[in-house]
């Protein structure tokens, strides 16, 4: 991302952006086997037990092998450990009250640093624009093509939503000072969770550092900006957000920051949640590595115990171009060092928390309504689709820019394109069902935002590159399911069915 003045900028995001934002993959360093036990730092591991009080015994057991606890949830019965031993998880498997157990970052901290970092490039562009409003509109609205689609526009003269109505950006922070977003920030809510899953309430811990970090406040914008005359307006301006750090400086999102956010929410008064993110370092997590399915298992109950709060969980699809009805073949994963594996990934695999039972995942459109060219889809797979931008897809507005413009950090706005991009959409038009139907429960709003869908026809011959090649083939005919599910989310229909 640059702006004007620092236009081809790379953003530097590691692991996790796939998820985040549309990228440029890059190849990961191999590595070797891991440091002796002696000399490696500790390692982090996640140890499911039983929930309450019964959880103290498997903290028990977690130190008679050796290990530490360093964060731990009775909520839901799960653990964060540290232990220098790499056969930690295999040997506290065997002990009482644990459940299962596992790496959380496939012992790449027992490698050299580094070997155990990736580089990627974000596709975006930074604009500070400074111009103010004539006559009550939002100066860059006329580039807001994605606000049109979803017919915000139209919903604002009914319903800009409720100030009590709390979205919680599970990302890399929010920009208190922004401009279009510091009076709906609700600074005392908001929390860091990336040191090792331990909330940290503090400004400097929760808030973004710089530009490099601006996805976060880019996702806030497009959720809640305000309606004040300056820059743009969100899909919902009048609901407050909350910052909860999830991304740490890397870039990784790691399962026990994932999990310190999800019951952060749930119990700190939240509505929604928009998590535009996977998590690492694995692309899918298998049932069939104990390892993996222990992590997919605590991130499984984080969830369930945030949807059981009455928590909507909005989740984006990811920008592998992938069908997730079928067998994958992963080549990338881990992430955060090697040796990378090439597997082909079943049914016992999933995108975590995207394809967990219970969240809203959306996949991403262009200005012409038609999938984004990278966007993951799959019949069963995708709950609506909402703009996530799409650079082949060239918009009528001012720029003809055809990926989302929303704020970022240090008073601007600027362009990013990927699934990161819809889910916010969908994110504020739940703000905005809840808002209109406060009575409405979590499941009753997730059920509103499919029935209140636009279905989106199949394409007969799908070439989203332009190539003359057929990058991926939907079902459902004229429904639209595989590429769409229910369809293109509605805010209008939110303020007004």
């Amino acid at each position: 991302m640059s702006s004007t003045r620092r236009r081809g900028r790379a953003l530097r995001i590691a692991g996790s952006a796939l998820a985040l934002a549309l990228l440029v993959p890059a190849g990961v360093v191999g590595a070797s086997a891991p440091a002796p036990a002696a000399t490696a730092a500790p390692a982090h591991f996640v140890v499911v037990g039983p929930t309450g009080e019964d959880l103290a015994r498997t903290e028990e057991s977690i130190r008679a092998v050796g290990g530490s606890v360093v964060q731990s949830w009775p909520q839901i019965g799960v653990v964060i450990a540290t232990s220098t031993d790499a056969a930690f998880a295999a040997n506290v498997r065997q002990q009482p009250g644990v459940q299962q157990a596992g790496a959380s970052r496939n012992l790449a901290e027992q490698l050299p640093p580094e070997q155990s970092t990736r580089l990627e490039a974000l596709e975006g562009t930074h604009n500070a624009f400074g111009a103010l409003a004539a006559g009550g509109q939002e100066p860059l609205e006329p580039e807001q093509w994605d606000m049109r689609q979803i017919e915000a526009d139209r919903a604002h003269a009914i319903s800009q939503g409720d100030r009590q109505v709390n979205v919680g950006v599970l990302d890399y922070g929010i920009d208190p000072t922004h401009p279009d977003l510091r009076d709906n920030l609700d600074a005392s809510r908001s929390v860091s969770c990336v040191d090792q899953g331990v909330p940290d309430q503090s400004q400097q811990a929760w808030a973004p550092e710089d530009e490099t970090q601006a996805h976060g406040t880019h996702t806030a914008g497009t959720i809640a900006a305000a309606r004040n005359g300056v820059g743009i307006a969100g899909v919902a301006p009048d609901v407050s957000l909350t910052s909860i750090r999830v991304i740490n400086d890397d870039g990784f999102i790691y399962p026990e920051y994932a999990i310190c956010g999800f019951v952060w929410a749930a119990e700190h008064d939240v509505d929604v949640t928009n998590n535009s993110y996977f998590v690492d370092p694995w692309y899918l997590w298998c049932g069939r590595d104990p390892d993996q399915r222990a992590v997919a298992e605590a991130v499984r109950r984080a969830v369930d115990y945030a949807a059981g709060n009455d928590v909507v969980n909005v989740v984006s699809a990811g920008n592998s171009n992938w069908d997730l009805s079928q067998p994958i073949r992963d080549t990338n994963s881990p992430n955060n060092g090697g040796p990378t594996q090439d597997r082909m990934t079943g049914p016992d695999c999933r995108i975590l928390p995207g394809e967990l039972d219970g969240v809203v995942s959306v996949s991403a459109t262009g200005a012409q309504e038609s999938k984004s060219y990278y966007s993951n889809y799959g019949m069963g797979s995708i709950s609506v689709t909402a703009p996530g931008g799409d650079k082949y897809q060239v918009p009528d507005t001012p720029s003809g820019n055809g990926r989302v413009l929303s704020t970022v950090p240090g008073g601007g706005w600027g362009w990013m394109q990927g699934t990161s991009m819809a889910g916010p959409h969908v994110a504020g038009v739940a703000a905005l069902l809840r808002s209109t139907h406060p009575d409405w429960t979590a499941q009753q709003t997730s059920g509103a935002l499919a029935e209140q869908a636009e279905p989106l026809p199949c394409p007969e011959h799908y070439d989203g590159d332009g190539d003359g090649e057929v990058d991926a083939v939907c079902t459902g005919g004229a429904t639209g399911a595989g590429f769409y599910g229910a369809g293109l989310t509605n805010a209008l229909r939110a303020v007004t069915d």
